[in-house]
């Protein structure tokens, strides 16, 4: 190979002809970056070595059929490429067979951890509903804990229903705002 060959483009034709010592000076170049790369995804050093390796032996491999326009484009689509399967076959199946008592204990274990969580969201709840004003928390409590309808609520308070219909709107504002962060759908349930 001649010394002229510098850029990545002309070590990149000169690799598609066969010379080593092209594709050596690619490797050189550019094996830390994909090492960094790789390492910052899986932090695993000896995991990230294989994946920048695996790498560069699928260009020598096939750099009769690659058509590469920028090389360090793609090296690092192709080693996020290669991360992103040893991250994905790292996981565990999401579906598998297991034995009854096994089946149940996880069951009863998620069930035990919705449950917290349910309740953990529940009181949390109760304490921003416990911020309203006297009158508004009196007519939010008769509305949804109970389901009383709006007319029914200004009748027992003496009050008209545009004012319950007021408070009501007042009170489920003030909890949006207070559980904006909170998991959508135990919202909807609680507020409903």
């Amino acid at each position: 190979m001649r010394k002229a060959l510098f850029n990545d483009d002309e070590l990149w034709s000169a690799v598609c002809k066969d010379d080593e010592m092209a594709f050596r000076q690619l490797f050189d170049r550019y094996w830390v970056r994909l090492y960094n790369t790789a390492n910052n995804y899986l932090k695993d050093r000896e995991t990230s070595e294989e994946v920048v390796h695996d790498v560069f032996l699928n260009i020598w491999n096939r750099r009769q059929e690659l058509e590469i326009n920028s090389f360090p484009n793609f090296l690092l689509t192709a080693t996020r490429y290669q991360v992103y399967n040893r991250m994905r076959a790292a996981k565990p199946p999401v579906v598998y067979i297991a034995d009854d008592i096994e089946m149940t204990a996880s069951f009863d274990s998620n069930l035990a951890e919705s449950k917290i969580s349910e309740q953990e969201l529940h009181q949390e709840l109760l304490g921003y509903i416990g911020q309203l004003p006297k009158r508004c928390l009196e007519i939010f409590y008769m509305s949804r804990f109970d389901h009383l309808s709006n007319q029914e609520i200004a009748t027992n308070l003496g009050i008209s229903k545009r004012t319950v219909e007021n408070q009501i709107t007042a009170a489920l504002k003030h909890l949006r705002d207070a559980l904006k962060y909170a998991p959508l759908v135990l919202v909807c349930i609680l507020l409903s």
